[in-house]
Protein backbone atom coordinates (compact mmCIF):
# COMPACT_ATOMS: atom_id res chain seq x y z
CA UNK A 1 0.00 0.00 0.00
CA UNK A 2 2.52 2.28 1.30
CA UNK A 3 4.34 1.98 -2.85
CA UNK A 4 1.20 2.33 -4.21
CA UNK A 5 0.75 5.62 -2.79
CA UNK A 6 4.30 6.90 -3.15
CA UNK A 7 3.56 6.10 -7.07
CA UNK A 8 0.39 8.01 -7.16
CA UNK A 9 2.15 10.93 -5.36
CA UNK A 10 4.92 10.55 -7.62
CA UNK A 11 2.49 10.97 -10.91
CA UNK A 12 0.60 13.44 -9.16
CA UNK A 13 3.43 15.84 -8.72
CA UNK A 14 4.76 14.99 -12.40
CA UNK A 15 1.60 15.49 -14.18
CA UNK A 16 1.60 18.64 -12.28
CA UNK A 17 4.96 19.67 -13.25
CA UNK A 18 4.10 19.30 -17.00
CA UNK A 19 0.46 20.97 -17.01
CA UNK A 20 1.10 24.25 -14.62
CA UNK A 21 2.55 26.17 -17.10
CA UNK A 22 1.89 29.20 -19.02
CA UNK A 23 -0.11 27.60 -22.47
CA UNK A 24 -2.52 28.09 -24.97
CA UNK A 25 -4.52 25.37 -23.27
CA UNK A 26 -4.55 26.80 -20.22
CA UNK A 27 -4.68 30.32 -21.12
CA UNK A 28 -8.44 29.15 -23.30
CA UNK A 29 -9.72 27.51 -19.85
CA UNK A 30 -8.61 30.52 -17.61
CA UNK A 31 -10.64 32.62 -20.21
CA UNK A 32 -14.01 30.89 -20.41
CA UNK A 33 -13.65 30.12 -16.36
CA UNK A 34 -13.53 33.85 -16.29
CA UNK A 35 -16.52 34.48 -18.26
CA UNK A 36 -18.49 31.00 -16.94
CA UNK A 37 -18.91 29.91 -20.09
CA UNK A 38 -18.87 26.43 -21.17
CA UNK A 39 -16.60 25.60 -18.18
CA UNK A 40 -17.58 22.09 -16.90
CA UNK A 41 -17.53 21.17 -20.44
CA UNK A 42 -14.02 22.15 -20.80
CA UNK A 43 -13.01 21.08 -17.92
CA UNK A 44 -13.53 17.88 -18.66
CA UNK A 45 -12.38 17.53 -22.28
CA UNK A 46 -8.69 19.04 -20.72
CA UNK A 47 -9.09 16.20 -18.19
CA UNK A 48 -10.48 13.03 -20.15
CA UNK A 49 -8.41 13.73 -23.50
CA UNK A 50 -5.00 14.18 -20.46
CA UNK A 51 -6.33 10.73 -18.71
CA UNK A 52 -6.52 9.23 -22.72
CA UNK A 53 -3.27 10.41 -23.25
CA UNK A 54 -1.52 9.50 -20.23
CA UNK A 55 -2.90 5.72 -20.49
CA UNK A 56 -1.30 5.64 -24.18
CA UNK A 57 1.42 6.60 -22.91
CA UNK A 58 1.94 4.24 -19.52
CA UNK A 59 0.32 1.75 -22.29
CA UNK A 60 3.92 1.67 -24.61
CA UNK A 61 2.51 3.89 -27.43
CA UNK A 62 5.03 6.80 -26.52
CA UNK A 63 7.59 4.77 -28.61
CA UNK A 64 5.19 5.22 -31.78
CA UNK A 65 4.75 8.29 -31.40
CA UNK A 66 8.64 9.09 -31.56
CA UNK A 67 9.10 6.67 -34.42
CA UNK A 68 6.74 8.56 -36.73
CA UNK A 69 8.36 12.13 -36.75
CA UNK A 70 6.45 13.36 -39.70
CA UNK A 71 3.05 13.02 -37.99
CA UNK A 72 4.35 14.83 -35.63
CA UNK A 73 5.74 17.68 -37.99
CA UNK A 74 2.31 18.02 -39.73
CA UNK A 75 0.31 18.19 -36.03
CA UNK A 76 2.63 21.09 -35.56
CA UNK A 77 2.04 23.09 -38.57
CA UNK A 78 -2.05 22.63 -38.34
CA UNK A 79 -1.75 23.47 -34.68
CA UNK A 80 0.77 26.45 -35.17
CA UNK A 81 -1.54 27.83 -37.37
CA UNK A 82 -4.52 27.02 -35.23
CA UNK A 83 -3.09 29.26 -32.59
CA UNK A 84 -1.91 32.18 -34.68
CA UNK A 85 -5.65 32.32 -36.13
CA UNK A 86 -6.78 32.17 -32.21
CA UNK A 87 -4.36 34.49 -31.26
CA UNK A 88 -5.76 36.41 -34.30
CA UNK A 89 -9.43 37.20 -32.41
CA UNK A 90 -8.02 37.94 -29.20
CA UNK A 91 -5.79 40.71 -30.75
CA UNK A 92 -9.22 41.91 -32.34
CA UNK A 93 -10.95 42.06 -28.97
CA UNK A 94 -8.21 43.84 -28.00
CA UNK A 95 -8.67 47.01 -30.65
CA UNK A 96 -12.53 45.72 -30.29
CA UNK A 97 -13.46 46.45 -26.61
CA UNK A 98 -17.01 45.27 -27.04
CA UNK A 99 -16.39 41.81 -28.53
CA UNK A 100 -14.66 41.42 -25.20
CA UNK A 101 -17.43 42.17 -22.45
CA UNK A 102 -19.51 39.72 -24.47
CA UNK A 103 -19.48 37.30 -21.23
CA UNK A 104 -22.86 35.77 -21.27
CA UNK A 105 -22.55 33.56 -24.47
CA UNK A 106 -24.03 30.39 -22.82
CA UNK A 107 -26.14 28.80 -25.56
CA UNK A 108 -25.86 26.28 -28.35
CA UNK A 109 -23.29 28.05 -30.08
CA UNK A 110 -21.11 29.08 -27.47
CA UNK A 111 -20.56 25.62 -26.52
CA UNK A 112 -19.81 24.29 -29.42
CA UNK A 113 -17.46 26.86 -30.01
CA UNK A 114 -15.98 26.05 -26.93
CA UNK A 115 -16.12 22.15 -27.18
CA UNK A 116 -14.37 22.17 -31.13
CA UNK A 117 -12.45 24.82 -29.65
CA UNK A 118 -10.46 23.53 -26.63
CA UNK A 119 -10.33 19.69 -28.61
CA UNK A 120 -8.12 21.87 -30.69
CA UNK A 121 -6.15 23.44 -28.83
CA UNK A 122 -5.79 20.18 -26.70
CA UNK A 123 -5.30 17.49 -29.81
CA UNK A 124 -3.22 19.64 -32.36
CA UNK A 125 -0.31 20.49 -30.27
CA UNK A 126 2.46 17.97 -30.30
CA UNK A 127 4.04 18.87 -27.20
CA UNK A 128 1.70 17.33 -25.51
CA UNK A 129 2.37 14.08 -27.60
CA UNK A 130 5.78 14.13 -26.49
CA UNK A 131 5.40 15.68 -22.82
CA UNK A 132 1.98 13.37 -21.75
CA UNK A 133 2.55 10.23 -23.81
CA UNK A 134 6.04 9.74 -24.08
CA UNK A 135 7.84 11.87 -21.30
CA UNK A 136 4.94 10.51 -18.77
CA UNK A 137 5.14 6.77 -20.42
CA UNK A 138 8.63 6.91 -19.87
CA UNK A 139 8.92 7.91 -16.27
CA UNK A 140 5.88 5.47 -15.54
CA UNK A 141 7.93 2.86 -17.54
CA UNK A 142 10.26 2.86 -14.40
CA UNK A 143 7.55 2.08 -11.94
CA UNK A 144 7.28 -1.09 -13.49
CA UNK A 145 4.15 -3.07 -12.03
CA UNK A 146 2.53 0.12 -10.19
CA UNK A 147 2.81 2.00 -13.63
CA UNK A 148 -0.58 2.20 -14.16
CA UNK A 149 -1.08 3.72 -10.21
CA UNK A 150 1.41 6.54 -11.32
CA UNK A 151 -0.05 7.02 -14.46
CA UNK A 152 -3.93 7.40 -12.33
CA UNK A 153 -1.96 9.96 -10.13
CA UNK A 154 -0.66 12.18 -13.04
CA UNK A 155 -4.27 12.03 -14.22
CA UNK A 156 -5.55 13.12 -11.12
CA UNK A 157 -3.42 15.71 -11.10
CA UNK A 158 -4.63 17.07 -14.52
CA UNK A 159 -8.24 16.62 -13.10
CA UNK A 160 -7.87 19.17 -9.88
CA UNK A 161 -5.53 21.16 -12.05
CA UNK A 162 -8.41 21.92 -14.90
CA UNK A 163 -11.31 21.96 -11.98
CA UNK A 164 -9.01 24.47 -9.83
CA UNK A 165 -8.35 27.01 -13.06
CA UNK A 166 -11.42 26.53 -14.69
CA UNK A 167 -14.05 26.89 -11.79
CA UNK A 168 -11.43 29.05 -9.77
CA UNK A 169 -11.35 31.55 -12.29
CA UNK A 170 -14.02 33.13 -11.45
CA UNK A 171 -12.50 34.76 -8.51
CA UNK A 172 -10.89 36.77 -10.67
CA UNK A 173 -14.28 38.57 -12.47
CA UNK A 174 -14.79 41.28 -10.18
CA UNK A 175 -11.54 42.60 -11.02
CA UNK A 176 -12.26 42.15 -14.83
CA UNK A 177 -15.83 44.25 -14.61
CA UNK A 178 -14.00 47.12 -16.57
CA UNK A 179 -13.08 47.12 -20.11
CA UNK A 180 -9.60 47.92 -19.82
CA UNK A 181 -8.80 44.88 -17.61
CA UNK A 182 -10.55 42.89 -20.19
CA UNK A 183 -8.24 44.07 -22.88
CA UNK A 184 -5.61 43.65 -20.65
CA UNK A 185 -6.53 39.83 -20.35
CA UNK A 186 -7.00 39.38 -23.83
CA UNK A 187 -3.80 41.17 -25.17
CA UNK A 188 -1.99 38.55 -22.90
CA UNK A 189 -3.80 35.37 -24.29
CA UNK A 190 -2.81 36.98 -28.03
CA UNK A 191 0.37 37.24 -26.93
CA UNK A 192 0.82 33.65 -26.03
CA UNK A 193 -1.33 32.01 -28.59
CA UNK A 194 0.82 33.85 -31.60
CA UNK A 195 3.57 33.14 -29.81
CA UNK A 196 3.13 29.47 -29.10
CA UNK A 197 1.91 29.52 -32.79
CA UNK A 198 5.01 30.71 -34.45
CA UNK A 199 7.24 28.17 -32.12
CA UNK A 200 5.59 25.29 -33.40
CA UNK A 201 5.76 26.03 -36.81
CA UNK A 202 9.15 26.90 -36.49
CA UNK A 203 9.85 24.01 -35.05
CA UNK A 204 7.89 21.87 -37.16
Amino acid sequence: MHSSLTAAAAGFGTGLSLIVAIGAQNAFVLRQGIRRDAVLAVVGICALSDAALIALGVGGVGALVVAWPGALTVVGWIGGAFLLCYGALAARRVLRPGDALRTDGTGPGSLRRAVLTCLALTWLNPHVYLDTVFLLGSVAADRGPLRWTFGLGAACASLCWFAALGFGARLLSRFLARPASWRVLDGLVAATMITLGVMLIAGS
